[in-house]
């Protein structure tokens, strides 16, 4: 049974954290745990940690039964309370944001290759925004993918089925490559 607490502490405001509150500490320490099990084996060998839990983190990852990992996720959380988390969460915190970045240049990329692809407004606006690169070779690149979408768009209208051609994917690659060292260049 739980004791009432004192007046003194009270008085004080040291009381000390509620059952629920230790429980929802110990639930996110349990959360933060199995979110860095979902990262990468490189990622995780470079963050800083005791050599106990990283060991439980590769044990984990060796057991073949669910009841095994759940014991072992059980340990990791144990461990985890005896840890600093900060540096933990900082990790996992700064893969979820790069990965969340890199998505968002793959959905750009696509953006602009259609856009680059529908007409030379989208050729001129490409120009404004990313000035860098070798534009006389990626308008080669434009024009070629624009004459195989034009006979995919044939072959569509036909009722024959349709792939995306190599030039698609090249362009986009090219697309993305830009940014990225465009990105890069502003970070």
């Amino acid at each position: 049974m739980r004791r009432r607490p004192s007046s003194e502490e009270i008085a004080a405001g040291t009381l000390p954290p509620s059952k629920s509150q230790l429980k929802r500490e110990d639930q996110a320490l349990h959360e933060l745990g199995a979110a860095l099990l979902e990262l990468p084996a490189a990622l995780l060998d470079a963050i800083p940690m005791s050599d106990r839990l990283r060991e439980a983190f590769n044990d984990y990852r060796r057991f073949p039964t669910m009841e095994a990992r759940r014991r072992q996720m059980q340990y990791i959380g144990k461990l985890l309370r005896s840890e600093d988390a900060d540096p933990l969460q900082l990790a996992l915190d700064a893969h979820r944001s790069q990965r969340a970045r890199d998505a968002s240049m793959l959905h750009d990329a696509e953006q602009w290759r259609d856009r680059i692809l529908d007409g030379d407004d989208g050729w001129q606006a490409w120009i404004a925004a990313f000035p860098v690169g070798d534009t006389r070779a990626l308008r080669g690149l434009v024009t070629n993918a624009r004459r195989e979408k034009q006979q995919a768009d044939d072959l569509a209208r036909r009722g024959q089925p349709v792939r995306k051609g190599k030039l698609y994917r090249e362009l986009f690659q090219k697309l993305r490559a830009v940014m990225s060292a465009d990105d890069a260049a502003s970070d």
